[in-house]
């Protein structure tokens, strides 16, 4: 489900916040919306219980409005304009509003479709009850589930990232000659480096939900969505990870006729991405559905189609692309093997962008599909999971050294990093005829999602290739970029300053 056009309460707006009971104002505050729904109280300290009310109010019109109770109510303790403040804050609150008169008053002025009260109150006198009769409306009693978890406990999972838990060996930058503060200056050589992005869209979306039990009839899991949060991910989340590390962006990439590419099309607009889209009618935007329980991907489900675009379409993506070259220092095939990138386009994009000197580096993903990472050829950088370079030389049995050893020689490629999730990486180079390989461990033993880990790696250490880093260094800051990512939940853009905090934290590993 993509985002819905619940305008959230910003503290600072003041939109969301009338300082008087002023119901006509409010009504035009609210403009064209179909519903309002009301609730009031004193709010001295907002608690989950409060929550649990305030969401299920919200979830009954398409505005939530607050009224909050003067400081003459009985059982007030904290001053009316910091319990304005605090209601504010609370993401599903439309509109907040100091209530100085009796609630039926305001009710009766405002009119909103339905007044939720807690279910404490079902079976007492209420005066709200005459008010909504007499013009139509509804007074509701409920609490809330009682399942449900605090809002904002699930919002740090997908804002907080936590790098408490990653690591920095020593052993490594040792062995190859840098300091990690040499990343510092290597992250500030990205700035402005000019990055062409080239591969699949994806839309990601994550359903938390609250686990039920199991059901009676058969072993079914059963769960209760509770919140939905919606991402850029694939080639446009590594479009977004460039540009948050400094870099001019372009990305270049196919869409569907749909509501998931117009969301990602202005996400990435509003982050200053510049999007070459090309629109295919055959090919809904690719989107991947997560439903998680307890911090744990239960499930994911995949819209999509795999088949090529148009010769046409092809036709106008090189166009653009090079159109594009001149201007550009870094191309980036980031490839999830969904059509996006036929063999023919691969080929004669390399050509062109060989032409004016571009560097190139590519990933290819083949997780829940098959790819070959070695079709992209003379790469610079090429960033295989263990599957995936074996998938490439049809080899289940030998060693992994071995396996990179022939996947860089049959790719062509300068560099070649193959991840292995929780065990880290193997790093192998080619210099002056010898090939060399070392191994990184995991800087981040208890990842929140991985998704997007591999982007983050991919994208970081190329750019740091691209500005005179070498693959020990670059593979180095590239960990650090994939430590950062899955130590938040959801494939959202990376910072300079995030990767300089994680990099002046503590956490050494000095063995």
């Amino acid at each position: 489900m993509l985002p819905t056009a619940r305008s959230p309460a910003v503290k600072s707006d003041d939109r969301t916040k009338l300082e008087s009971a002023d119901s006509h104002a409010l009504r035009i505050a609210c403009g064209a919306a179909n519903s309002i729904a009301f609730v009031s109280g004193n709010f001295n300290v907002v608690h989950p219980g409060h929550l649990r009310l305030l969401k299920f109010a919200a979830e009954q019109a398409d505005l939530l409005v607050v009224g909050v109770n003067s400081d003459t109510a009985p059982g007030v303790t904290v001053p009316q304009q910091m319990r304005l403040e605090n209601v504010c804050s609370i993401s599903m609150v439309d509109y907040a509003v100091s209530l100085n008169v009796p609630a039926e008053t305001f009710i009766a002025s405002l009119k909103p479709n339905v007044v939720v009260k807690g279910k404490e109150y079902e079976h007492r006198d209420n005066a709200e009850q005459a008010v909504v009769d007499a013009y139509g409306g509804r007074l509701v009693f409920s609490s809330g589930e009682l399942r449900f978890a605090s809002l904002s406990l699930l919002e740090r999972d997908y804002t907080d990232a936590d790098i408490s838990a990653v690591t920095k060996p020593l052993d490594f930058p040792s062995r190859h000659g840098f300091q990690l503060a040499q990343l510092k200056s290597t992250l500030a050589k990205m700035a402005g480096m000019r990055v062409l992005v080239v591969g699949d869209l994806i839309i990601d979306e994550y359903v938390t939900c609250d686990p039920v039990g199991m059901s009676q009839e058969d072993p079914t899991i059963v769960v209760t969505p509770i919140v939905t949060k919606t991402f850029v991910g694939g080639a446009g989340g590594v479009a977004a990870h460039a540009r948050g590390l400094g870099a001019e962006v372009r990305y270049c990439t196919v869409v569907g006729d749909d509501e998931a590419a117009a969301f990602a099309l202005e996400s990435l607009g509003q982050q200053g991405v510049r999007c070459d889209h090309f629109t295919d009618a055959t090919r809904p935007t690719t989107r991947k559905r997560r439903y998680r329980a307890l911090s744990k991907t239960l499930l994911r489900v995949n819209y999509l189609r795999h088949h090529a675009p148009s010769a046409d379409i092809q036709a106008r993506m090189l166009r653009a692309i090079e159109q594009a070259l001149p201007s550009c220092d870094l191309l980036l095939f980031s490839c999830f093997n969904y059509g996006c990138l036929p063999q023919d386009l691969v080929d004669a994009i390399t050509a062109k962008a060989r032409e004016h000197d571009v560097m190139l580096a590519a990933d290819s993903q083949a997780s829940s599909q098959l790819g070959d990472v070695s079709r992209f050829k003379g790469m610079s950088l090429i960033t295989p999971t263990e599957r995936e370079a074996r998938l490439a030389l049809n080899d289940f049995e030998t060693g992994l050294a071995f396996i990179g050893e022939r996947l860089i020689h049959k790719a062509n490629a300068k560099n070649l990093v193959i991840t292995l999730g929780a065990e880290g990486m193997l790093v192998h180079t080619l210099r002056d005829g010898e090939f060399l390989t070392d191994r990184l461990p995991a800087l981040n033993p208890s990842p929140k999602d991985v998704a997007g880990a591999g982007d983050s790696f991919f994208m970081s250490s190329s750019m740091a290739l691209r500005v005179g880093a070498d693959i020990w260094q670059s593979s180095y800051l590239g960990a650090l970029a994939a430590a950062l990512q899955v130590s938040r939940v959801g494939n959202s853009p990376m910072t300079i300053a995030e990767l300089l905090s994680e990099i002046d934290g503590s956490g050494f590993d000095h063995d």
